[in-house]
């Protein structure tokens, strides 16, 4: 087995510095070759590529935008009626990976929307879902970009996310990005089991909210 490498994820690392250029610094002087970022599109591009090229970091993953945090949104992959802004956040994500030589997008799904019931919005949800990914492979293969999916536990962490199994959405177009942590608590004592579904990438990501390792991550071939 090649021996592992590991990624600092700078939305939660170093997170005592305001700007994501000076965590990439910070993240280069602790010794990572490697970074990643949840939703880095507040940062001026020029002083990340500067960031990045002064240190020689490879910047593995980023996520598409979020839409609005303030009401609630975590991803539009997902979300009916939001296929238009899905689309505009990817060109966004595109614009940022593209300078940033980033090769790997993580598309996200979203929330299931306030006052829904899951069950019953799953299967328009699951379509419109297939369809963004379908969407955004058609682009990312003329830009040799991969596209991810990471599923998140819905019974602690985030009771609305859409996708809490690698199962769903499932189409050639995307790859899975399973985190440990998230994996044991979608699946209980099958977590294991369901990270066998996700083979193991180059790049395995730290991330806190503490500055600290709390848990790995494997990003899925």
């Amino acid at each position: 087995m090649a021996p592992l490498k590991f990624c600092a994820n700078i939305s939660w690392l170093f997170t005592e510095l305001p700007d994501f250029s000076q965590r990439m610094y910070a993240a280069a002087a602790a010794g990572f070759r490697a970074v990643e970022a949840a939703w880095l599109y507040e940062a001026d591009v020029a002083e990340l590529q500067r960031a990045r090229k002064a240190t020689g970091l490879e910047l593995v993953l980023i996520n598409t935008p979020p839409g609005d945090v303030k009401r609630g949104d975590l991803g539009l992959g997902a979300v009916p009626g939001r296929e238009a802004e899905f689309r505009q956040g990817l060109d966004l994500a595109l614009k940022y990976a593209k300078a940033l030589d980033c090769k790997r997008i993580h598309l996200m799904a979203g929330r299931v929307p306030l006052g829904s019931n899951r069950a019953a919005v799953a299967k328009e949800m699951e379509a419109i879902f297939v369809q963004n990914l379908n969407y955004a492979a058609e682009i990312f293969s003329k830009e040799g970009i991969t596209g991810l999916i990471e599923p998140i536990n819905t019974r602690i962490t985030d009771p609305r996310y859409f996708l809490d199994s690698p199962h769903q959405g499932e189409t050639p177009s995307a790859k899975c990005n399973q985190s440990v942590f998230f994996a044991r608590r979608v699946t209980s004592s099958h977590g294991v089991e369901l990270l066998s579904s996700c083979p193991l990438r180059s790049w395995r990501r730290l991330e806190s909210q503490t500055s600290s390792c709390k848990w790995m991550s494997f990003t899925g071939k």
